[in-house]
């Protein structure tokens, strides 16, 4: 948290998704005046579960001006001990484009520790999974 204006305290934290519907539902919903509205990156056309397209080609276009973001907000911090990652590992946002920000953050601040908090995919995502890939599900939602 840093100090803002009027005794209130603004979150260092950076929200992104590769799609804008869920950024505008954070920005709309209760808490989304709290966050600095740079803070919020987002892609236009998503991963659609793939993790190919957030780690290649998706989030591989957004992942330079993730960085940006995270490189001020540390430039901002008197003592930086290192980076908390929530990201889901289901998906293409928090699976692919996840893993590309950790292996980038791991390069710009190597000597910082780096948490991750990773949330598996609910039952239902893997039934549907299982119900629109068939047999290969089995295999979709081992790996989940």
């Amino acid at each position: 948290m840093t100090g803002g204006a009027g005794g209130t305290y603004v979150p260092r934290a950076i929200l992104l998704d590769l799609e804008p519907g869920t950024m505008d539902a954070a920005r709309s919903g209760a808490f989304g005046q709290i966050f600095r509205p740079d803070n919020f990156v987002f892609g236009h056309s998503g991963a659609g579960n793939n993790w190919a397209k957030g780690h290649y080609t998706e989030g591989a276009e957004l992942v330079d001006s993730v960085i940006d973001v995270v490189r001020k907000e540390s430039e901002n911090c008197d003592c930086l001990q290192g980076f908390q990652l929530a990201h889901s590992l289901g998906g293409g946002t928090g699976s692919g484009l996840g893993t590309l920000l950790i292996s980038k953050i791991r390069e710009e601040y190597p000597d910082r520790i780096v948490t991750s908090f990773s949330v598996m995919p609910s039952p239902k995502v893997q039934y549907l999974a299982k119900r629109v890939l068939g047999a290969r599900g089995n295999i979709v939602t081992t790996a989940l």
